[in-house]
Parts: C-alpha cells; sequence; structure tokens
C-alpha cells in the first residue's frame, strides 16, 4: 500500500491557481526529485504531505503511523540546547538500555559472590536480561550512536565551538545544517527535504548522497542539484502549470525522457496548426460566399488570421544563445581585470589562506573550491574590498568594474520594482540595448510583463534571487563575484543564468558546491584545503 496517496488534488491561495487534478503515489523506497520553477507548487506538495495544507478538491491519505521527517531550508530548529544535546536526546531509548546494562553490571556484582541458590537463579536472570540487552542494542545501532552522531556533525562542518553553543546563538545556514543532522539521525518513514543541500559544501553533500545509500525509508526532495538528484532519485516528478509529469530515473534519464516529451508535443502542435490552417481556409471559403451575397464576414478572418500568426511567431522563438550574445555585444573588456599577489588572510589564529598569487582575466571562469569553513567566501569578500587582507594586494586597474551577486541579493529594496531595480544601475545593460532584446532575456528568467511591475517586497526567496541574478547579469560589470548563485534558483532560471555566463566576455568568480554548475563552466579552479586543518593551502589549476 502507498505511503503518501494524493488523489485528485487541486490547491488553490487567494484565487491562485497552485495545483490542479494532481494525482501521486509514494511508495515504499521511493526517492522522488520534485522539480519545477519558483512558486510552482513544489513546496505546497511537501505542505500537503504535513497536513499543513488542505487541498481545495480530492484527497490526501497517508499510512497510519507513518512517521515524517521534514527538513526546510528556513530552519525551524531553535531553544537553548546544543545541537549535541538535541541529537542525544533523539536516542532515549538507547540511554534507557545503557542504564539497565549499568544497573545489571552491578547487580551482577552482588549476586556472584551469593552462595545461595537464589543467588545463582538471580545471577542467571541478570545475564539472560543482559544478553537479551546486548541483542537489543546491536539491533538499534546502539554500540556505534555517537560516533554517529560525531560523524555527521564532523562531515557537516561543526566544531567544537558549534557543537556547544545554544541552537538560538547559531546563525541561520549553521541551524539548517543542525536541523539535517538531526533528521536524518531521527531515520523517519518518509523524508521531505527541501533543498537540503543549500549551505553545504561539497563533502557534506557527498555525506548526504552516501546516507542515503543506508537509508530504507522514502523520500520526496525538493532540489535544484542535479547531481545530487542523480545520485540520489529514483524518479523526477516535475511541477509543471499546475500538473504533475512523471519521469522514471534519475536525472540524466529525466532530461532524455523530457526533449522527447516536448518533440512529441511539438509534432502535436504541428497538426493541430494544419488542422486549424483546413479550418481557415473553410472559414475564408465561406466568406468569400457570403461575399457574393453581400453578407461580408471578414472582421472574424482577420481576427483567426492574426491567431494564427501569432501562434506561429509563439513556437518559433530566436535562440537563447543569440538572445544572450546580442545583449552583451557593445560591452568591452580589458585582457587583465585584478591582480591578486602574495595574499593571506586570519580570522585569530586560524590561518584561512596564504601566498595567494594569480590574475583574473577576459574570459576566466574562477570556481572556488573548498570545505564549509575554509575561506572561499572570505577571498571574496577581501577581493570586493569588503575586508581588508592581512597581507598581500587586490589591484584593480582603472575602469575595470566588478559586482558582487550576494550584495546585489541584500540590497534589494522592497520599494522598488523589478524593472527599476534591473534598469535604475548606473553601467546597465539595459540602458544600451534595445528594449527588445532586454525583454527577451528578462523573459528567460521567467518574468512575464506583468510581473516585471510587482515590487520586491511581495517576491518570494527565488524571485529575489533570479531579481539579483539578472541585476549582475546585465550590470555592465567586467568581474561578476557570485557566492553560491545556485541556492533558491530553479532549474530553468539556473540553466539560463549557466548559458549568460559562458557567454559573459568578462570574467566569473564562483563559489559554489553545485558540482554539476561549476563542471559546465569552469575554466579555472582554486582549491581550498579542508577548514581546521591549519594554514590552507590552495591549488589554481585549469579545468
Amino acid at each position: 500500500m502507498s505511503l503518501i496517496r494524493m488523489n485528485d488534488v487541486t490547491v488553490s491561495f487567494d484565487g491562485r491557481q497552485v495545483l490542479r487534478e494532481v494525482f501521486f503515489r509514494l511508495e515504499a523506497r521511493d526517492r522522488v526529485g520534485l522539480i519545477g520553477r519558483n512558486g510552482s507548487g513544489k513546496s505546497t506538495m511537501l505542505k500537503l504531505a504535513l497536513e499543513q495544507v488542505a487541498p481545495d478538491g480530492g484527497t490526501v491519505t497517508l499510512d497510519d503511523g507513518l512517521k515524517l521527517g521534514y527538513f526546510s531550508q528556513f530552519s525551524e530548529l531553535d531553544g537553548t540546547a546544543t545541537i549535541t544535546e538535541t541529537l542525544e536526546g533523539l536516542f532515549g531509548d538507547i540511554h534507557e538500555i545503557e542504564d539497565e546494562l549499568a544497573s545489571i553490571d552491578a547487580a551482577v556484582a552482588i549476586a556472584a559472590v551469593g552462595t545461595s541458590d537464589d543467588d545463582a537463579k538471580e545471577l542467571d536472570r541478570l545475564i539472560t536480561r543482559q544478553a537479551e540487552l546486548f541483542e537489543l542494542m546491536e539491533h538499534k545501532g546502539g554500540w556505534d550512536y555517537q560516533r554517529s552522531i560525531d560523524r555527521a556533525l564532523t562531515t557537516l562542518g561543526f566544531d567544537e565551538a558549534h557543537r556547544t553553543s545554544p541552537i538560538d546563538d547559531l546563525s541561520g545556514g549553521w541551524r539548517n545544517r543542525a536541523a539535517l543532522a538531526k533528521i536524518v539521525l531521527e531515520s523517519p518513514d518518509v523524508l521531505l527535504l527541501d533543498e537540503p543541500t543549500n549551505f553545504l559544501d561539497v563533502a557534506g553533500v557527498e555525506w548526504l548522497e552516501a546516507w542515503f545509500r543506508e537509508f530504507r525509508g522514502a523520500a520526496i526532495i525538493v532540489s535544484h542539484d542535479r547531481t545530487f538528484l542523480d545520485a540520489v532519485v529514483t524518479r523526477i516528478v516535475e511541477v509543471e502549470n499546475f500538473h504533475l509529469h512523471e519521469y522514471p530515473g534519475n536525472f540524466d534519464e529525466y532530461v532524455v525522457q523530457k526533449q522527447f516529451r516536448l518533440k512529441t508535443l511539438e509534432q502535436q502542435f504541428v497538426h493541430e496548426s494544419e488542422l486549424l490552417a483546413f479550418e481557415a481556409e473553410g472559414i475564408s471559403d465561406r466568406r468569400e460566399a457570403l461575399k457574393a451575397s453581400k453578407a461580408s464576414n471578414s472582421t472574424t478572418g482577420k481576427n483567426l488570421g492574426k491567431q494564427l500568426a501569432g501562434i506561429k511567431k509563439q513556437r518559433a522563438p530566436r535562440p537563447v544563445d543569440q538572445i544572450i550574445t546580442e545583449i552583451y555585444s557593445g560591452l568591452h573588456i580589458k585582457d587583465v581585470l585584478c591582480r591578486v599577489d602574495q595574499l593571506g588572510k586570519s580570522y585569530g589564529d586560524k590561518r584561512l589562506f596564504e601566498g595567494l598569487t594569480l590574475e583574473i582575466r577576459r574570459g576566466n571562469r574562477i570556481a572556488v573550491l573548498g570545505a564549509n569553513g575554509s575561506g572561499k567566501s572570505t577571498l571574496l569578500r577581501v577581493l570586493m574590498g569588503e575586508e581588508r587582507p592581512d597581507e598581500g594586494s587586490v589591484d584593480w586597474p582603472k575602469g575595470v568594474g566588478v559586482v558582487s551577486y550576494n550584495r546585489m541579493l541584500a540590497e534589494l529594496d522592497d520599494d522598488d520594482t523589478i524593472t527599476h531595480a534591473v534598469n535604475a544601475l548606473p553601467d546597465s545593460l539595459a540602458l544600451t540595448a534595445t528594449r527588445k532584446s532586454v525583454g527577451r532575456f528578462l523573459a528567460m528568467f521567467q518574468f512575464s510583463e506583468a510581473e516585471l511591475k510587482q515590487r520586491i517586497g511581495t517576491l518570494s526567496g527565488g524571485q529575489r534571487a533570479r531579481v539579483a541574478m539578472a541585476q549582475c547579469l546585465l550590470s555592465g560589470a567586467s568581474v561578476l563575484l557570485l557566492d553560491e548563485p545556485t541556492n533558491h534558483l530553479d532549474l530553468s532560471s539556473t540553466q539560463v543564468m549557466e548559458r549568460a555566463l559562458l557567454h559573459f566576455p568578462g570574467a566569473v568568480v564562483v563559489v559554489s558546491h553545485d558540482r554539476f554548475f561549476t563542471e559546465k563552466i569552469a575554466t579555472r579552479y582554486v582549491e581550498f584545503g579542508a577548514a581546521g586543518s591549519g594554514v590552507a593551502e590552495l591549488a589554481v589549476s585549469a579545468a
């Protein structure tokens, strides 16, 4: 029997359709990758399973006694307990067994010195009970639970300070990691994960992938991380135009099947277009006949002709790459954009990096890799001038513009409209490129004409991320500094960003744990050593 069943489900919010006629089944050991555009209804699907949202129509049914584990990228974990105490609390049954074993040890020591038959019987009873508890500990994995806690916290980057701080004192990112550690150690029947790889480094993501290989439950995973989906899921469910479209297999197989489906739809459209053309001919014949009898119906024919022309125009868009190169055609970039010489930075006694020397040149796509806390984001802030290095220098030649995606995102004005936010930058390409080109570029980022008039304060996190990324790509700067740019972006927006970055004539320096993304765009790598390993070594290499 299915663990979760959704039958003919419809959901609307404030009169806006979100899901319609949704049919979904989650079976035991299913690993479903739930994908779709920002705002398409992915998180709503999870909330339906959690019974946090009630459907307007249809039914949502969960198997009796089903234990759910839910992770949100906006962690709800809080309290004055430390993460270590919180995780220890998950193993209350193990602690009870340990306490009973300790009491048995003490009782065995007393009974063993006794000489009466009662003492012998009590000793036998204690040894039998001890064997039962040993077997129970083995079954529950009780001998290794502390090692499991330590392994999870270590891989997720928790040092001693983070382990002993109250959860309320942790930043949002660290709370997310704490929540993820808690959920995976709880081992629920069904995991509901909303962007679990955000705020994880590559080692953390790989640990989560390895953990999934041992996990015996089912999962629904909302994620934009294609490599993670490829490693973990058994099928892809895409939320598109209020409905679900299912593709068996991992993400690689989804790409092939989706291409085939789109070709099939295109063929269906061609047949429909041909039928409409025949219908138009019939209308035209009728109109001519009516005209002959002085009963003109030309208005209907004109409207139909315009409709057919409009359909043809919509089905033959200009290639994505041509739209992007058109935007960047007037952007002139120097050969050498930045010189970094013997750069070093420390925080207290912790040395992050030293002796970093490199040139950032036109066309470079530099991916900065390394564990959480190793200094990747600090390097970007030093390059941006937001932090001073302890030694060495960063030299930006005169006239070289540089923008930070994270600063753009942080400085979005809630009262501003999307159109003004994108166009208002002093050197924005929106001021030099044609309005038509800019419109097409923004349309690729899923901004409709109506949405462009929305105020920033009304947008979701994913929509705000798209605005900030559009600002960066249209900024007119020569160098883009991007810190985890795929977080909060949906797959289609990430793909558009990738195409834009590949055609961008300047240089890009990007910190990202998204392996699929970095492998597609990087031409050079700067790799940091492990966090906490002392002085971090930096390896600069070509892709």
